[in-house]
């Protein structure tokens, strides 16, 4: 089966991923800046890609720097923050059509470089500041970031969840920074941090469409030019020694979210790695899942019932909405699931519709350029290289022994319960 193929390409400031394809009429870019995520720089990463793609000096104001891309046939520009194990990743991606398939031949894709090459090389600031204003309004706007978790409260369980589970470690901030830390960033400390990011962070560029790849490659080399860097180390996550623990909390809500935490004890990269994808597909992946099956249809305890694996931090979260008074009976069967797995408790069928839904997941991600990027960047925050011939061909091989020896790794670490006041059910 032909699926994507990636070229990289290493320079001293950074790696460039391209993949020629002709299954878009779009070229997409992405550039991801990676570093540690940390106490004492989570909050301010968090706002920089903001204050970057608000304005730059050739474009002094959202309205000049939106009517160009517009001018560039409607292309789109947005950045995203994510965090994949201990690291925070910017990305700041353009989506831009492909001059093949329009009557003007500007060539478009290198004028999307020379943007991106505008937007984090010329700032909007004198050099040594960004514009206060623009600070000061992207700071309003990551405050309300950092608030909406708290009033989503699937997304605050799950949040609250990786806290406590991961107390004391850079694993349990959340992407967005601290609240608190909001406030005393000054644009002159924003721009000093910039300044660091660009020149330290691991920085991977990603050209995906219908391209030419050596062209686009010494294009870029002239284009971005990040200073070189000395690549840092890939860490594997480190095995916690699991001590079992109940968390409960109680606000005004109508919904119970049970969220329960195991450690895997596998990551990205791992011989059996390919296992875990197939045990939480059993488990509680998919919609043929233990978990939904037996937690949510059968006894009727759940609203949601589902399971998902970090890649990078070896982690299995279940995450369920219950009613108040199920905590005890959903708890018990959760467990239960697991150790049905633990003894190989699943059948051939189980094991064959997990591996052609998790066939067809993969296929359906490729099918984007962004969930083609996604997947590539696997490797590169991992430092391990899997193509997607061998991703697919590893899933299609694991056996029931497989499976089961991975779940046998899996260890209960936090149950966390946010729960209404009694009688709020």
């Amino acid at each position: 089966m032909s699926v994507a193929e990636e070229k990289v390409r290493k320079y001293g400031g950074y790696n460039l991923h391209t993949v020629k394809t002709e299954k878009f009429k779009t070229n997409n870019i992405v550039v991801k800046w990676k570093a540690p995520i940390t106490e004492e720089s989570a909050t301010i990463r968090a706002l920089l890609p903001y204050v970057l793609q608000n304005s730059s000096n050739k474009y002094p104001n959202t309205a000049t720097l939106r009517s160009y891309l517009e001018e560039l046939y409607g292309a789109t520009f947005f950045i995203d923050l994510s965090k994949k194990g201990d690291y925070q990743i910017i990305s700041f991606s353009l989506e831009i059509a492909n001059e093949k398939f329009l009557s003007n031949p500007d060539p478009l894709l290198k004028k999307g470089v020379d943007f991106l090459a505008e937007i984090l090389f010329n700032p909007n600031g004198d050099g040594k500041s960004f514009v206060a204003k623009i600070v000061e309004d992207e700071k309003r706007a990551l405050k309300q970031r950092i608030q909406s978790i708290y009033d989503d409260k699937m997304r605050y369980a799950n949040f609250r969840l990786v806290e406590e589970m991961f107390k004391g470690e850079p694993y349990a901030l959340g992407v967005n920074g601290i609240a608190d830390k909001v406030d005393p960033i000054t644009a002159e400390e924003l721009y000093q941090y910039y300044e660091k990011s660009r020149q330290e962070d691991q920085i991977d560029v990603f050209v995906v469409g219908d391209i030419d790849e050596e062209e686009i490659a010494s294009y870029i080399s002239t284009k971005l030019p990040f200073a070189d860097r000395t690549a840092s180390e890939h860490t594997r996550a480190v095995h916690k020694e699991v001590k079992e623990k109940e968390v409960k909390e109680v606000q005004d809500v109508k919904q119970g979210k049970l969220h329960i935490g195991y450690r895997t004890n596998v990551v990205y990269g791992d011989e059996d790695y390919f296992a875990l994808q197939i045990f939480n597909g059993i488990y509680g992946g998919f919609s043929h899942s233990k978990l939904f099956l037996n937690v949510r249809e059968k006894e009727s305890l759940a609203y949601y019932a589902a399971s998902r694996i970090e890649s990078h931090k070896g982690l299995l979260m279940v995450l369920s909405g219950i009613d108040q008074q199920n905590y005890e009976k959903a708890v018990s069967i959760i467990k239960e699931q697991l150790e049905l797995m633990k003894k190989g408790d699943f059948t051939d069928d189980e094991i064959m519709q997990t591996k052609a839904v998790t066939h067809n997941q993969i296929l359906e991600t490729l099918d984007t350029a962004r969930g083609m990027i996604e997947v590539f960047y696997h490797n590169a925050v991992s430092g391990v290289k899997v193509d997607m011939s061998q991703w697919l061909q590893s899933i299609s091989k694991v056996t029931k022994e497989e499976i089961q020896s991975v779940a046998n790794k899996i260890e209960l670490d936090t149950i966390y319960f946010l729960s209404g006041s009694e009688g709020n059910n």
